[in-house]
C-alpha cells in the first residue's frame, strides 16, 4: 500500500502547524512532517520527497506588505542552496507531478499571491484574485457555515454538501482581478466554498455570516486539476467533537467536520500516486 507522506511548512510565524500535522496523521498519512521553511532552501529537506504540502494559518513575516505577501516573493525568487533552483520551480514540479496542495488561511493567501490557484488556464505564479482587509475593518474570529459546491473539480470536498468551521482573520476578503475573473470561477467550478445561511443551501453578503465581505461569499477556491485547494477557515481546528463551540449544549457527531477534507487528500493520494 501507498506510503503518504505529507509535509506541513512552518517558521517566519506560521503558528498552526502542529494541529495540521495531527489532522495528516489523524485522516490517515504515514508521516505528517513539520518542516522550517530554511530547511526547504538549505537543501536539507527536499519537497520532492512528498504528496501533501500545507502550508498552515499564521502571520507569515508579521503579515508586512500585506498578508503573505513576503513569502509570496520568497517562494518565487529565493534559490534553494547547492542546487540553485528556485523554490517556486521545485513547487510547480510538485504540480506536475500530481502532488497536492491545502493552504488555510495565511497559508491560503500565500497560495492566491503566488499565483498557485486559481492558476486559471493552469497558467502557475500569476496572481488573479487576493485577500485583504475585513468590511468590518477588524480580526474575525468566529464560526461559519459553508456551502460545498458539488461540482467543483476540489478533491478535498468531494462528498461534503456543507461544514462549519471557525474563522480567524483580518485579511480575508476575497476579490479577483475584474469581472472576467470572477465569470471564468464560476464558470469551471472553482469556486468550491461559499459563505452561507446555517442550512448550507445560501450564498451570502450579510455579516457575521459572512466574516469579511468576500465578493461572492468566496471562502475557499482550487485550481483546475482539483488538486490545489485554499480556503479561509481552519479545517484543522474541528477535529473532535470538543472543538465545536456549542458541544456541552447541542449533540454533535464524534468527528470534527474539519477531518474530511484531510481524509479526501490522503485517499486519493493513496489511490493515484
Amino acid at each position: 500500500m501507498k506510503k503518504v507522506k505529507a509535509l506541513v511548512l512552518a517558521g517566519n510565524g506560521i503558528n498552526c502547524e502542529m494541529e495540521m500535522a495531527h489532522a495528516c496523521k489523524l485522516a490517515g498519512a504515514d508521516a505528517a512532517d513539520i518542516v522550517y521553511i530554511y530547511d526547504l532552501l538549505s537543501g536539507d529537506v527536499k519537497l520532492d520527497d512528498y504528496h501533501f504540502l500545507n502550508l498552515p494559518g499564521g502571520f507569515l513575516d508579521g503579515d508586512d506588505l500585506g498578508s503573505a505577501k513576503a513569502m509570496a516573493h520568497r517562494l518565487k525568487y529565493a534559490r534553494i542552496a547547492g542546487s540553485g533552483e528556485r523554490l517556486e520551480e521545485t513547487v510547480l514540479r510538485f504540480i506536475r507531478e500530481g502532488k497536492l496542495i491545502l493552504g488555510v488561511c495565511n497559508g491560503f493567501q500565500l497560495m492566491v499571491k503566488s499565483g498557485l490557484i486559481p492558476a486559471l488556464g493552469k497558467t502557475y505564479g500569476t496572481q488573479t484574485v487576493t485577500l485583504t482587509f475585513n468590511d468590518s475593518g477588524r480580526f474575525e474570529d468566529r464560526w461559519v457555515y459553508l456551502k460545498v459546491n458539488a461540482d467543483s473539480p476540489s478533491i478535498f470536498t468531494r462528498g461534503l454538501k456543507g461544514l462549519y468551521l471557525p474563522v480567524r482573520h483580518g485579511e480575508g476578503k476575497f476579490i479577483p482581478r475584474d469581472e472576467g475573473i470572477l465569470a471564468e470561477l464560476a464558470r469551471k467550478n472553482l469556486i468550491a466554498l461559499q459563505y452561507s445561511d446555517p442550512e448550507y443551501k445560501n450564498p451570502t453578503m450579510d455579516y457575521p455570516l459572512n466574516p469579511n465581505g468576500a465578493v461572492s461569499a468566496v471562502a475557499g477556491i482550487c485550481d483546475e486539476t482539483g488538486r490545489l485547494f485554499g480556503l479561509m477557515p481552519h479545517p484543522e481546528a474541528y477535529l473532535y467533537f470538543v472543538n465545536h463551540p456549542r458541544w456541552t449544549r447541542e449533540k454533535v457527531p464524534e468527528e470534527g467536520m474539519g477531518l474530511a477534507l484531510f481524509r479526501n487528500a490522503v485517499d486519493y493520494i493513496r489511490k493515484n500516486l
